[in-house]
């Protein structure tokens, strides 16, 4: 079957990126699989990611955890952006665990666990600066709930989300450490003890070995992509693979000539006459609106820059008026030849986070390895 455009996707590379990390470090993997995998696909990534060494699935939500339940993977899986009014009896009856970051949040979770006659597994996620999920002002008052309630849930882990943990120069990793270690503290002084610690995100697995403990959360990383290039360097530098090739046709390839305006808006002005090809993917396809003509596609062995606006659907390059490509062709939109993620990234002025996550589903997935 011929598709307009899909993503490959290289399982092998994942793989190898988990056993990379695998081999660097003492503490277990938590695999991060939210967000379809990174775009990468949910279930495939997940199977991937436990055959090659990790030992645990984390998501952002119970429905994701859900779909991996129903899929027969029956490894340990969090979900740790649950709201209240969440259906927590399914989570427990799916045997999730859950992150508890309000006092709400643990009293909704004790109730379905009274109605189904379950203990539910809890993690605890505190605030150590990052200001944006975990406890803070609430801590003293759910450290009395939980003391009461502690027969009726089982505390698994205590874990927490770090800043800037890819600006290794910065001191906020090792000061918000400090903080975890006060709230590890509270912890065991009320007599209850976490079974696994967790702190690390991608960047701090490959650049703070002192902060890896029980347990690190291998998100970015797992997909061969580094967190910050500029920071920490390329992902190459750790020995990971990009798992993400994304490829389209070109539905048309015609001559323009010199001074012709190009896209909505007339953005672009051609300086020579040359050859335009119109490439079957646009921003409802994840492709960034405002990206510039630092990105492309790769074609014949060149790089064809993007010209003008991305439309919803399509996008022009610049082929060059030597080139010999045709309607139909299939060009190389990123991977591992011509353009990078990266350079993407950095066309768009956003992050590679954003360019694989935002991917379509309209866009095909073919695995490979």
């Amino acid at each position: 079957m011929s598709y307009r455009a899909y993503a490959e996707i290289d399982l092998g590379a994942i793989a190898s990126n988990v056993a990379a990390i695998k081999a660097s470090t003492s503490a277990n993997i938590l695999a991060v699989v939210k967000a379809d995998a990174y775009g990468h696909g949910l279930i495939p990534v997940a199977q991937t990611a436990l055959a090659s060494g990790a030992s645990w699935l984390g998501v952002a939500l119970l429905e994701e955890a859900i779909a991996i339940r129903k899929a027969g993977i029956n490894d340990r899986t969090i979900a740790w952006l649950t709201p209240p009014g969440d259906d927590f009896v399914s989570a427990l009856k799916h045997d999730v665990d859950l992150s508890v970051s309000s006092l709400k949040l643990l009293h909704e979770i004790l109730s379905a666990g009274k109605s189904t006659g379950m203990k539910p597994r809890i993690h605890i996620e505190v605030d150590t600066g990052m200001r944006r999920g975990g406890f803070l002002d609430e801590w003293k008052e759910f450290l009395v709930e939980l003391v009461k309630h502690q027969d009726e849930v089982r505390v698994v882990g205590l874990w927490t989300h770090f800043a800037r943990a890819d600006e290794p120069e910065e001191s906020t990793t090792s000061e918000q450490v400090k903080v975890f270690e006060s709230y590890l503290k509270d912890l065991g002084d009320a007599g209850i003890h976490p079974e696994i610690i967790h702190l690390s995100n991608s960047a701090a697995t490959l650049t703070a070995s002192y902060a890896h403990r029980s347990m690190v959360r291998l998100g970015i990383a797992m997909y061969g992509l580094s967190p910050d290039v500029k920071t920490i360097g390329a992902a190459s530098k750790y020995s990971l693979k990009p798992a993400m090739t994304l490829k389209a046709k070109l539905s048309l390839v015609k001559h323009a000539p010199a001074g012709s305006a190009v896209g909505y808006g007339g953005t672009a002005i051609l300086k020579s006459d040359t050859k335009l090809g119109v490439v079957v993917l646009g921003y409802s396809d994840g492709i960034p609106r405002n990206t510039s003509d630092a990105a492309g596609i790769w074609i014949d062995g060149a790089k064809a820059p993007l010209v003008g606006r991305v439309s919803m659907d399509q996008f022009v390059v610049d082929l060059g008026g030597q080139s010999t490509a045709e309607s139909g062709d299939y060009v190389t939109v990123f991977g591992n030849e011509g353009y990078s993620i990266d350079e993407w990234a950095a066309a768009a002025s956003t992050i590679n986070y954003e360019i694989v996550t935002r991917i379509a589903s309209r866009v095909h997935r073919i695995y490979v390895n």
